[in-house]
């Protein structure tokens, strides 16, 4: 079947759509398949169960944002401030209407082999972001002492905040914790003139 059919994006579109509001458990098969006008025979052609339509929903998700990523590390009329901001409001744009149920399904479901998914697709995806950053420090655009490679490990660990109740608690919506953590991470690999940092007495 091919990824590119109405019938196969539409289930792709109506299940990310309900994830992000309901999470995963709370969603069936046949609610889908109603907001997708399709039939269960037709969800069953692509998909063997709901988990692989959810990895099918990140996968999406991901190639996305990677695609957005690198046409801003491209653009040359972009300062690194510039860069940051628009990676950030790519951020916020792609966590819209995230809910917690969704975190929590998605990053702690050990049983439906989604967070080893995660973990394994991360990894593929920082290989490419590495190149992306390490090209940006031989242009100026990061910090030369900025170590790509242990940004991804930091990276790692997102997934454990993302589904904390303890820091989910903290923020009004999941959409302020991603953004948050978004923050710490662009803003701190930007270059700094000498003496920035240092406290003034």
């Amino acid at each position: 079947m091919k990824k590119t059919s109405r019938k196969y994006q539409a289930i792709l579109g109506s299940a990310k759509e309900l994830f992000w509001k309901h999470g995963l458990k709370r969603v069936s098969v046949e609610e889908i398949c109603h907001k997708a006008l399709v039939s269960k025979m037709t969800f069953y052609r692509y998909f063997d169960n709901k988990t692989e339509l959810a990895k099918a929903v990140y996968d999406q998700v991901v190639d996305e944002g990677i695609a957005q990523f690198k046409q801003i590390m491209s653009d040359k009329e972009t300062t690194p401030e510039e860069k940051m901001q628009k990676i950030l409001q790519m951020k916020m744009e792609g966590t819209n209407d995230i809910s917690s149920e969704f975190l929590q399904d998605f990053y702690n479901r050990p049983e439906k082999g989604l967070p080893a998914y995660v973990e394994e697709k991360t990894r593929l995806v920082w290989k490419e972001i590495i190149k992306d950053f390490k090209i940006g420090q031989r242009k100026g655009w990061f910090r030369k002492d900025f170590k790509p490679e242990a940004f991804f490990i930091v990276s790692t660990k997102i997934s454990e905040l993302l589904s904390d109740p303890a820091m989910l608690h903290m923020y009004a919506t999941p959409q302020e914790l991603v953004m948050e953590l978004a923050k710490l991470f662009t803003f701190g690999i930007i270059p700094r003139e000498e003496g920035a940092m240092s406290s003034k007495g």
